[in-house]
C-alpha cells in the first residue's frame, strides 16, 4: 500500500525550528517560529493560567467526555470576548460558538463546513499569507485563490489592488481576512479601509472568514477585534476561527473556536447541527483542559483582571523590540528603510530582503527566520538587538 511513497521534505518552519536547535554556535537568534518569548527567549506559562489549573485540578472530578460542541461556558465566554456582550449578532441569536482543537482546528472546521455548503465556491486569501492556511483551507478540496495584499520590497499593503481583486470575485465566494497582526507582514488594516472592505463585501455578496488569532497583541483585546465586530454587524453570514495559543499562551493545550454567523436564529440551529456533525467525524470531542483553563480565566474576576496585566505586559514587550530593532537597524544602514517595523502590529514583519541574504544570516550570523524573511519580533531581546541590526544590514546590503 505504501510502496509508492517518497519521503517529504520537511516542514519549512519545522525544518527551521530542527536546523537551530542543531545549531551548536554561543550566538544564535531564533526568529523564525511563530511563539511568544519573553525577555530571556522563554515561552513562559502565564501565572493566570498556572492558578487556573491549580484551581480545575483540585476541583475536578471526571474525565469523561464533554460534547462535540465543547465546554458551553468557554464558548460563552470566547463570544462575549471576540464579540463583546452586547453585539447584535449575539442579541438575535444568530451566532453559535464550538470549540476545537486550536485555531487551526477551527480554520479546517470552518473549511469543511463551506465546502459541504457550497463546494464550487473559492476562498481568496491575501498574499501573502500564513503559510498553513492553504493546507488547512484547501486540504478538503476547496479552490483557493490569491488577493493582493503587501508589497515587501516597498513595505506596503496594497489596499488598491485588494479592493479590485476582489470586487471580480463571484457571489458566494469566500474572503479570508486576518482579522488584527496580519500573519506575515504585521499590516494592518485602519478601520476606515476595514469598512471600504465590508462595503464591498456587502455588494458582491462574498462571505467573510476571520481569522482572529492574536487578539490582544495588537493595540488591545476591543480594537484587535474592531473588524469582527464590525464585519459581523452587517453581514448575513460571516466565519470567525479564534486561537488562545498566543494570548493566553496555550500553544500545546491546543485551544480554538470556531464561530459562525447565520442570518436568523432557525438557520444557524441548523447550520451548527452540521457544524458538530462534521466535527464528530473528524475529531469526535474536543480535547477538554485547555479550554477549561481558558473558561476559568475568562469567567473568575480576579484571574481575567490578572491575565489582562500580563497580556499588556507581552503586547508592550513586542511593539518595544519592534521600536528597538527598528532605531538599530537605522542605525546600522544609516537609513530609514526599516523604520516601518515600528509602526505594525503583532508578533510579525517582513523585512522584504533576499532568499539569499536570508540564508547568509542563517549561514554566517546563525540568525534564522523564514525563507521570505518574515521575523518573529518575540525573538528580539536587548542584547540581540544590535547583533541582528548590524548582521541585516551587512547582508542585505550585500544582495542588493
Amino acid at each position: 500500500m505504501f510502496q509508492q511513497f517518497e519521503r517529504l521534505p520537511p516542514d519549512s518552519i519545522l525544518g527551521l525550528m530542527a536546523q537551530y536547535r542543531a545549531d551548536a554556535a554561543p550566538l544564535k537568534v531564533d526568529l523564525g517560529v511563530g511563539v511568544y518569548r519573553d525577555a530571556t527567549g522563554a515561552t513562559p506559562v502565564l501565572e493566570c493560567v498556572r492558578q487556573a489549573e491549580g484551581l480545575l485540578l483540585a476541583e475536578q472530578t471526571t474525565k469523561a467526555y464533554v460534547a462535540p460542541a465543547g465546554r458551553a461556558e468557554f464558548n460563552e465566554a470566547v463570544e462575549a470576548l471576540v464579540l463583546g456582550p452586547d453585539h447584535p449578532v449575539r442579541r438575535e441569536r444568530r451566532a453559535r460558538t464550538v470549540q476545537a482543537p486550536g485555531g487551526c482546528g477551527a480554520l479546517r472546521l470552518g473549511a469543511e463546513l463551506i465546502h459541504l455548503a457550497a463546494p464550487a465556491a473559492t476562498v481568496h486569501v491575501s498574499d501573502p499569507t500564513w503559510g498553513n492556511h492553504v493546507p488547512l483551507l484547501g486540504g478538503c478540496g476547496l479552490r483557493l485563490d490569491r488577493y493582493p495584499y503587501y508589497e515587501a520590497a516597498a513595505r506596503r499593503v496594497r489596499f488598491d489592488a485588494m479592493l479590485e481583486r476582489l470586487d471580480r470575485a463571484s457571489q458566494g465566494d469566500v474572503v479570508l481576512l486576518h482579522a488584527c497582526c496580519h500573519n506575515p507582514t504585521g499590516a494592518d488594516l485602519p478601520p476606515a479601509q476595514w469598512d471600504q472592505v465590508i462595503e464591498l463585501l456587502e455588494r458582491r455578496r462574498l462571505v467573510p472568514y476571520l481569522d482572529l488569532a492574536y487578539q490582544g497583541f495588537g493595540v488591545d483585546l476591543e480594537r484587535d477585534a474592531h473588524g469582527v465586530r464590525r464585519v459581523l454587524a452587517r453581514l448575513p453570514e460571516a466565519l470567525v476561527a479564534i486561537s488562545f495559543s498566543k494570548n493566553l499562551g496555550l500553544y500545546r493545550e491546543r485551544v480554538g473556536a470556531l464561530i459562525v454567523v447565520s442570518e436568523s436564529p432557525d438557520r444557524a440551529e441548523a447550520v451548527n447541527s452540521h457544524v458538530l456533525k462534521i466535527a464528530r467525524g473528524i475529531y469526535s470531542m474536543p480535547p477538554d483542559h485547555g479550554a477549561a483553563v481558558a473558561a476559568r480565566v475568562l469567567t473568575d474576576a480576579k484571574l481575567k483582571a490578572g491575565w489582562l496585566t500580563e497580556l499588556e505586559a507581552m503586547r508592550v514587550r513586542i511593539a518595544s523590540m519592534r521600536t528597538l530593532l527598528a532605531a538599530e537597524l537605522r542605525t546600522a544602514t544609516g537609513g530609514a528603510g526599516f523604520d516601518f517595523i515600528a509602526g505594525q502590529h503583532g508578533m510579525f514583519s517582513l523585512l522584504g530582503i533576499t532568499g539569499e541574504a536570508v540564508a547568509r544570516l542563517r549561514e554566517r550570523h546563525h540568525i534564522y527566520m523564514t525563507a521570505d524573511s518574515r521575523v518573529n519580533l518575540a525573538g528580539i531581546t536587548p542584547e540581540n538587538a544590535r547583533y541582528v541590526a548590524a548582521a541585516v544590514a551587512a547582508e542585505h546590503s550585500g544582495s542588493a
